[in-house]
């Protein structure tokens, strides 16, 4: 394994750029004014990758938004059903979505609760996007939860003048299928009118994990020299069999990579219908003006609505848990059934956010901010018994509502030709309204915070070289299962400082930059193997932890037809005196050991991607994709036991887009991913007790498919 590591950085060191470079300075300007309130500019001092319309078409076969961005610096992604479809994840710098902050046209994406990012709702989403860009770092002062590992920025408003209707199919491995119908109306007086309609299919590479999504998406514009008026409405469905359960390491040595447990606790064959069912609606409308003196002011209201449950057969549950009697049959009292149960969630996510720009002489400014508020609401049911139902009525109920509000104010100042000066600062305010949780009702929690968030950086650029350097502070708030721990146990707040310093070089036949960071963090949450009032797991602060390496990214062209990308992701991400605990089932409580210094988890030290394009003839572009992640471990305690392998493995695309009369085409695409067929996995957890009078622990993992692919077809008319 040694071996293959070197032999992966020495192949991929030349790699030195991401597969989606920017293409464009104008990438920034040409974006709507909602979307520019919220995006780095070209001159702004933070490390961002671009990804224009083109990039995103050339490999969106079905697979979810975070395969689309795996070849980006940093990026690990992962997917529970094995092949990209369904629940999938994405980690960038090591932090997962939780710290990632999401946006679409500038509106708030993360649930406002776990503060994560569920892309399974939002099936074929990158058939709207007309642009993402993706900032790592604390970034710039964006709406919604804070930032600490990257900013995900997607727009679906770019306006295309030209009408536009397509048909894109593809088929894959696991009887995976991906139907989507895309109408653009071009701009046809002062109209402008997008409609998709998509349904993906999948079996998946592990039993059972199959996936069911469907989705829509409308967007109509009204425009007029001096403002514009656009309402969109889109909305995804999502029926997916869980399959987040992982597979022991003992499967996993015996080669059982797609086993499922998922469903396997009703007798005999799994329970057919043991799914995550969810719908997620939004609905945006949006305001833009512009002054006779170029200011430009964004007004828009937003209303998310999600809705849906996961079912479970559960075995041997006692009757009062679910607060119903105990069936009583004569003399003999039933304690126990096998049942089915609903857990559902219920929410509303409503608000504004607004942003006002202009420029004076060599300064531009951007004021914006948000007003946002979240009602919840948890409740779960069964809806079976095998010794019947006694009662039917949610065995627990609980509201939980959230408001959100944050002002910032951006200014850029051209300070000399070669110079720009760039401040940022970001006023927010947090509160919570708790009422008990599934298993600690009588929690109540109302807690409210205030931060401020400053930014400063500066930036070069002089005929081929550029650099930036930045100082940026975050400060994030737990989210809602930190507050679990109860009343003895209260989570405080995250905070970062980010450092960042880049250079980069820019000719006509090659390009290359490097990033220098470090993200220090003071309370960063993480688990510790501690468990709360209740005796769950949760999340404790760490007084200090922290993130460095080094970013380098680059391209070169070898022939007018041959051409290099790459990036190559170097970093040491630490926790400092980290305290583990351990269940001790043989003399009750937890056992305590102390890491002085230790790897944070499912962060790697190398992520590199490497591309060898190829465009033999006009139209045709054949990629060889190369991606290397080394070990990343499964805790904090840095212990190769609890680890995750490292994996290299490559991928083939082949796409060509034969272009017709009257600007009409047809686009094939193949794509072959895991050409070798090696077994990686990319994701895991892990816990241990003592029991017995020795240590145990039990890894699982996420295994990925081996040898796949996918054939596309697009026909533009």
């Amino acid at each position: 394994m040694k071996r293959n590591r070197l032999l992966a950085g020495l192949l991929l060191l030349p790699f030195l750029s991401f597969a989606q470079a920017e293409k464009k300075d104008s990438f920034y300007v040409l974006s709507p004014v909602e979307i520019q309130a919220v995006r780095a500019g070209d001159e702004a001092p933070f490390a961002k990758s671009n990804l224009t319309r083109s990039d995103i078409e050339k490999r969106n076969l079905g697979q979810d938004l975070p395969f689309l961005l795996s070849t980006l610096p940093g990026v690990v992604v992962h997917s529970d059903a094995g092949n990209g479809i369904g629940y999938t994840g994405i980690r960038i710098r090591g932090t997962d979505p939780t710290r990632i902050n999401m946006t679409l046209n500038g509106i708030p994406y993360n649930d406002a609760e776990s503060q994560g990012i569920f892309f399974v709702n939002l099936p074929d989403l990158a058939s709207s996007a007309q642009s993402i860009q993706v900032q790592r770092g604390v970034g710039t002062s964006s709406n919604g939860a804070g930032a600490f590992g990257a900013n995900l920025n997607i727009s679906t408003h770019e306006v295309n003048p030209q009408r536009r209707l397509s048909f894109q199919n593809s088929y894959g491995s696991f009887d995976s299928r991906k139907y989507t119908l895309l109408y653009q109306s071009g701009l046809e007086g002062n109209f402008a009118t997008d409609i998709r309609l998509s349904h993906l299919f999948s079996n998946g590479y592990i039993d059972r994990a199959s996936s069911r999504l469907s989705s829509y998406y409308v967007s109509t514009v009204f425009v007029q020299p001096s403002y514009s008026l656009r309402i969109t409405h889109f909305a995804g469905k999502e029926k997916t069999y869980q399959a987040w359960y992982g597979i022991s390491e003992a499967d996993l040595r015996d080669g059982n990579r797609r086993v499922n447990d998922a469903g396997t606790e009703r007798p005999g064959s799994p329970y057919e219908n043991e799914t995550d069912n969810y719908r997620q609606s939004h609905t945006q409308l949006f305001f833009n003006r512009t002054t006779a003196g170029k200011a430009e002011l964004s007004i828009a209201l937003f209303y998310t609505r999600g809705n849906g449950y996961y079912e479970q057969y559960k075995a041997n549950q006692d009757y009062a848990r679910y607060q119903m009697p105990y069936p009583i049959n004569g003399n003999d009292t039933t304690f126990t059934t096998d049942l089915i149960r609903q857990l559902w969630l219920d929410n509303h996510f409503f608000g504004t956010t607004f942003s006002y720009q202009w420029k004076e002489g060599r300064s531009s400014w951007i004021g914006g901010g948000a007003l946002m508020r979240y009602i919840g609401r948890h409740f779960g049911k069964p809806i079976w018994a095998l010794n019947g139902l006694t009662a039917i009525r949610n065995w627990y109920d609980q509201p939980a509502d959230k408001n959100d509000a944050n002002q910032f104010l951006k200014w850029q100042w051209n300070w000399k030709p070669k110079w720009s000066l760039f401040a940022d600062l970001q006023l927010r305010w947090v509160e919570y309204r708790l009422n008990g949780f599934r298993n600690n009702p009588q929690v109540r929690f109302h807690p409210t915070y205030r931060f401020v968030n400053p930014k400063a950086g500066i930036s070069y650029a002089h005929q081929s070289w550029s650099g930036f350097a930045s100082l940026a502070v975050a400060q994030k708030e737990p989210n809602r299962d930190d507050f679990e721990a109860g009343w003895n146990q209260p989570p405080h707040p995250e905070k970062l400082l980010d450092l960042e310093m880049n250079i980069g070089k820019k000719k006509s036949t090659y390009r290359w930059s490097a990033t220098l960071y470090h993200m220090a963090y003071r309370d960063q949450l993480i688990l510790t193997g501690a468990i709360n009032d209740v005796g769950a797991y949760t999340r404790q602060n760490i007084p200090r932890s922290y993130r460095m390496g080094i970013e380098w990214e680059g391209s070169l062209n070898l022939r007018p037809t041959i051409r290099l990308t790459g990036n190559v992701a170097v970093s040491r991400n630490r926790v400092k005196n980290f305290t583990k605990y351990v269940d001790d089932y043989d003399n009750g409580g937890q056992l305590k050991r102390v890491y002085r210094r230790s790897d944070l988890a499912l962060s790697p030290t190398w992520v590199s991607n490497g591309i060898l394009s190829w465009t033999p003839i006009k139209g045709l572009e054949c990629q060889w994709i190369s991606q290397f992640v080394s070990r990343q471990y499964l805790d904090n305690t840095a212990q190769k036991s609890r680890s995750l392998d490292p994996y290299w493995i490559q991928h083939l695309l082949i796409d060509y887009r034969w272009v017709l009369p009257k600007e009409k085409s047809i686009r094939l695409t193949l794509q072959v991913n895991n050409l070798f067929d090696i077994r990686y996995e990319p994701n895991g957890y892990t816990f241990s007790y003592f029991y017995g009078g020795r240590m145990n622990t039990e890894n699982y993992y996420f295994p990925m498919a081996g040898t796949n692919g996918s054939l596309g077809v697009q026909i533009e008319l």
